[in-house]
């Protein structure tokens, strides 16, 4: 297994590690993105170190999701689920160069997925839904901030929900200024089919590609028709 940077993982059990960078590796070698595993488990892979449930927890603060069965009622009382990593804090300078942030509380969380009708808004898949490749596994929900660049040239840290497959690439910069500048270049009809699919929450085919819909399947003989017929 590999960071971010193409280089590979250290080990989870190198005693110069302290417990929370061990705690984070072993989850990423040894739980994987969307395993569920017991707080028997974790306290079995570090009998050395009785805060190793402290240390976990402290994660949350560096963007790492690990669920509870207050998040996921799926999950047992002594389970816990995997759902996101975080910032790399194994990386040199990495966990000081990281603001530490509150971690969201399940209310919080709720609202974000809420918002977002309960779809990765990177790839657009559901919560639970399976893959369209065919892998095994459904997928998850995680909470990301994304930065997106204002108007007024600031750039802020806005929550996106995303899936487990998603979550690498929410650090990811959006030009909400750019898309805002694209928007005010629409036509009025553009300008109106395009707030009709953000009311519906989706793209909805009006008559027009409808109609381009079935005339391309049309032996050209027809298709002459109907292209006579517009030049009426």
């Amino acid at each position: 297994m590999t960071n971010s940077t193409g280089t590979a993982m250290p080990s989870w059990q190198n005693p110069r590690f302290g417990g929370k960078i061990r705690a984070a590796l072993w989850l990423e070698t040894e739980v994987g993105v969307g395993g569920v595993f017991t707080k028997t488990a974790l306290r079995q892979a570090f009998p050395d170190d009785a805060q190793i449930d402290r240390r976990l927890r402290e994660l949350r603060s560096y963007d790492w999701q690990i669920d509870t069965h207050r998040e996921d009622p799926s999950l047992k009382q002594q389970e816990q689920k995997y759902v996101a990593r975080g910032a790399e804090i194994w990386l040199p300078g990495q966990a000081a160069a990281v603001k530490q942030k509150a971690s969201l509380t399940a209310t919080q969380r709720a609202k974000v997925w809420s918002d977002d009708s309960f779809l990765c808004r990177t790839c657009g898949i559901g919560v639970g839904e399976k893959y369209p490749d065919g892998s095994s596994g459904t997928s998850q929900l995680a909470i990301a901030r994304r930065k997106v660049a204002l108007p007024n040239g600031s750039t802020e840290e806005q929550l996106v929900t995303v899936c487990g497959r998603c979550v690498a690439s929410h650090d990811n910069e959006v030009g909400l200024a750019d898309l805002l500048a694209e928007a005010a270049l629409l036509s009025p009809i553009e300008k109106g089919t395009l707030t009709s699919w953000i009311d519906a929450g989706q793209r909805t085919r009006g008559t027009l590609e409808q109609v381009w819909g079935v005339f391309q399947t049309l032996p050209a003989e027809s298709r002459a028709a109907i292209r006579a017929a517009l030049q009426e």
